[in-house]
């Protein structure tokens, strides 16, 4: 293709991420309501779902390498730790939304899944400093908590009184009556799994092998770095981030 007349069209292949920067992508399902309604899975959280979105987490951490990795609902955001395709946009956007795609579809069929229509991402690239990265993913932090907090409020609800009457009960509480309205119905938020209520991140630790050096008739000790789903994750802070980027 290269010195096509046509390649003129391709008005976005020249487009690139900041080389200064760091890179964040962002991969969400795309129709999931319909996804994991079609599937039966347990609303408003669902262990298998989870197990899928994690094991896609770690089809791109095994085949990218990233620093980080964190998700909730059915939502990816992936800390590049060097940009591959030289930044490319359309690249990045397009490889990584294929492979998520047929990385949950893949790992549907194998738990024994039958999604009915194709499964698809969509994927953003967000160019920042380093110096932001921690307040983006506090960010996506506190949209997890949000998202737990209505969900369960909607589902508690919805048992109820039905769909449509529980969605027009519940517009424009605040998150102090949504405590309350769960509470009163015997649901303590704060109590709920943390995976709920946090996410789960994706990441290296490092941990100590040992082995035996024949050659000096000892055993030996190393540190390696291996991959880590964290279900309790923490609150992000500076320091959580300060561990991951040195």
């Amino acid at each position: 293709m290269a010195g096509h007349p046509m390649r003129e069209h391709e008005v976005y292949s020249r487009l690139r991420a900041p080389p200064s920067s760091r890179i964040i992508l962002r991969l969400d399902g795309r129709g999931f309501h319909r996804l994991t309604e079609s599937l039966d899975f347990e609303r408003p959280y669902d262990e298998a779902f989870r197990d899928l979105m994690v094991g896609t987490c770690q089809d791109i951490m095994d085949e990218f390498s990233p620093t980080l990795i964190y998700t909730f609902s059915d939502e990816i955001n992936v800390l590049l730790d060097s940009v591959p395709f030289a930044g490319r946009v359309e690249k990045l956007d397009s490889v990584f939304a294929g492979f998520a795609s047929s990385s949950f579809t893949m790992s549907a069929l194998e738990a024994g899944f039958s999604p009915v229509k194709p499964v698809s991402f969509d994927c953003r690239v967000i160019p920042i400093s380093s110096d932001l990265v921690p307040e983006y993913f506090r960010s996506r932090q506190d949209e997890s908590w949000r998202n737990c907090l209505n969900s369960y409020a909607y589902w508690t609800l919805r048992r109820e009184v039905g769909a449509r009457s529980a969605a027009r009960k519940l517009h424009g509480l605040k998150h102090d009556s949504l405590h309350e309205l769960l509470f009163e119905r015997g649901v303590n938020i704060s109590r709920v799994p943390a995976w709920q209520r946090r996410g789960v991140g994706i990441y290296r630790v490092p941990h100590t092998v040992t082995g035996y050096n024949p050659l000096r008739d000892e055993e030996v000790s190393a540190v390696r770095m291996r991959v880590k789903v964290d279900l309790e994750l923490p609150l992000f802070t500076e320091e959580f981030f300060e561990g991951l980027m040195k």
